[in-house]
């Protein structure tokens, strides 16, 4: 698994109503050719627990949340790994650090630029570097 591409670092508030400090998000683009789409989910939920990841609370905090959101060509209604993300375009968090490193992405057939569009702003801005 390679990353092909990474967006900068951006911060937003929480999502889903649990008190916590805000979150740092950023998109990759990856290369896994040699990955299903289930065995990279493997990876990706490897990586949170590597990152002590803990799930006691739905949508609480986190020392790492790797989310897929879209496979290029792939969709799954499976509830284990449903693709695209079925939330990913409400969510500015995802909109804005995806559309920076690939500015022609296409999320359930419509521009990721449209999606960002239509959202009314929620806040999330680039962290500038120091």
């Amino acid at each position: 698994m390679l990353p092909v591409r990474a967006s900068s670092l951006y911060i937003s508030e929480p999502w889903g109503g649990v008190e916590q400090p805000p979150f740092l998000n950023q998109a990759l683009l990856i290369d896994a050719p040699l990955l299903t789409p289930h065995s990279l989910l493997a990876a990706c939920q490897e990586l949170e627990r590597e990152a002590n990841r803990v799930r006691d609370v739905r949508w609480g905090p986190r020392t790492l949340d790797v989310d897929i959101v879209d496979i290029e060509g792939y969709t799954s209604n499976d509830p284990v790994l449903t693709v695209p993300h079925p939330r990913a375009h409400l969510r500015e968090f995802v909109l804005r650090p995806w559309l920076e490193i690939d500015p022609d992405a296409v999320l359930d057939g419509v521009p990721v630029r449209t999606w960002l569009e239509r959202l009314e702003p929620q806040g999330v801005r680039r962290l500038e570097e120091r």
